[in-house]
């Protein structure tokens, strides 16, 4: 086994083990002997001639692991049998950061487990996952059965752990890994991540080309940095620009034009990368910010609310209070990135906001989907908006006319920033 995945197994018998099922995370726990505990809901539902496996990445380097964590799903759903299921999956020691590894749980409901045995035997052999098969014992308890390859064509497993229902941990599980994995708090964390993506992603040299040689100065500018954050189709584009022309003042927006023949190439990245690609782009836009506010007071359309907000919604699985705590550090304001002036956040009736969308027609990214057809995703991108602190969000209603909102938002900016 490689060396990252020896280093799990002396603590393998304390991690907990999450499955996720129609968007609610099913926890289980492995120990030594039986105690007369019912199966774990997430097994409650296996007939006898099913077989359950889990899969867990986690060999390699963080890209690495990121890129075949991505690549693995498609995999599987292209080479199993179709009666199997994939659902996602991860382990985790609780409340321990940077200790959670993803991976995906298979439910194989098909005649035969020759396929999907074949496949995960080959999967052990090349590549860094640890593959687990559940079976009853003769005395009907679930058992869990780690693999190991003894040899090119033998696969063994070790003896049973008995499979138990476990406490969901007091924090998601997602988000012991956030900090510098979906979330970046400096320049150089976010640089490292593309440094290490060179080799394999030749669009991050181009990335590395436009970056300044460190973190902007944080010192703010002489004029006023109004930041415009909000969904898609709540007004941005006509309020920045608004505000632009009413106050004589410069628009920005992250990520920067320069990038945007780089972001097809990154959206279609896994989080990790595609996060610290994100980041990267507020600390061009930070530095673009600090010449412009020298002379003239500055709007940027979005900024790292946004990046931070979607990356935290998109990590933490399940409904709203599975986010991290308000006061969290996640919510933190990276302590070298400029800090704006004011920080507006539209809000707007769900309904409403889907009309604006269909009326304007145009293409949106995956995430924006996202927002239309799950209600949940959208209630967690808004909380982690209004969680952020360092600067928080002022909250403005974008439902009346666009004068309105802009008489608004003028209001609040002569009130903080005397313009």
């Amino acid at each position: 086994m490689a060396r990252r995945t020896m280093s799990l197994l002396p603590q393998w018998s304390t991690r907990v083990f999450s499955v996720e099922l129609d968007g609610a995370a099913h926890y289980f726990s492995i120990q030594e002997r039986h105690r007369g505990e019912e199966a774990p809901r997430v097994f409650s539902k296996v007939r006898d001639h099913d077989r359950c496996y889990s899969l867990l990445v986690c060999g390699g380097d963080r890209v690495e692991r990121a890129k075949f964590y991505a690549e693995l799903k498609e995999k599987l759903l292209r080479d199993l049998p179709p009666e199997c299921d994939v659902s996602p999956m991860s382990s985790f020691l609780p409340n321990v950061k940077d200790s959670l590894i993803r991976g995906y749980f298979l439910k194989d409901n098909s005649e035969s487990s020759s396929p999907s045995e074949r496949l995960l035997r080959d999967l052990i052999r090349r590549d860094p996952v640890l593959v687990c098969s559940y079976l009853r014992g003769k005395d009907g308890q679930l058992c869990q059965h780690l693999w190991s390859h003894a040899d090119s064509q033998t696969v063994e497993m070790s003896k049973g752990y008995c499979v138990v229902p476990s406490q969901p941990p007091e924090y998601h599980p997602s988000t012991l890994n956030i900090i510098n994995s979906d979330v970046f708090y400096s320049f150089e964390d976010a640089c490292e991540v593309l440094k290490e993506c060179g080799d394999i992603i030749p669009e991050a040299t181009s990335v590395m080309e436009l970056l300044p040689s460190r973190a902007p100065a944080r010192s703010k500018p002489d004029f006023p940095v109004i930041v415009i954050e909000g969904l898609d189709a709540t007004g941005k584009t006509t309020l920045t620009e608004s505000l632009r022309d009413t106050l004589g003042a410069t628009l920005l927006r992250s990520p920067p034009q320069c990038l945007s023949p780089l972001r097809a190439c990154f959206d279609q990245e896994p989080p990790l990368i595609r996060r610290a690609f994100y980041a990267l782009g507020n600390y061009i836009t930070a530095e673009q910010v600090g010449q412009e506010g020298m002379k003239t007071p500055v709007i940027v359309d979005r900024f790292w609310h946004s990046t931070a907000a979607y990356a935290i919604a998109t990590a933490v699985g399940g409904s709203v209070c599975n986010l991290p705590a308000e006061g969290s550090e996640v919510y933190r304001w990276p302590s070298d990135l400029l800090q704006p002036s004011l920080v507006i956040l539209l809000t707007l009736d769900p309904e409403e906001r889907k009309r604006r969308l269909r009326d304007r027609g145009q293409g949106k990214t995956e995430e924006e989907q996202e927002l239309d057809h799950n209600q949940l995703f959208r209630l967690k991108v808004e909380e982690a908006y209004r969680r952020i602190i360092g600067p928080a969000c002022v909250t403005v209603d974008a439902s009346p006319s666009a004068d309105q909102v802009l008489q608004q938002v003028q209001l609040l900016i002569r009130a903080k920033c005397h313009l």
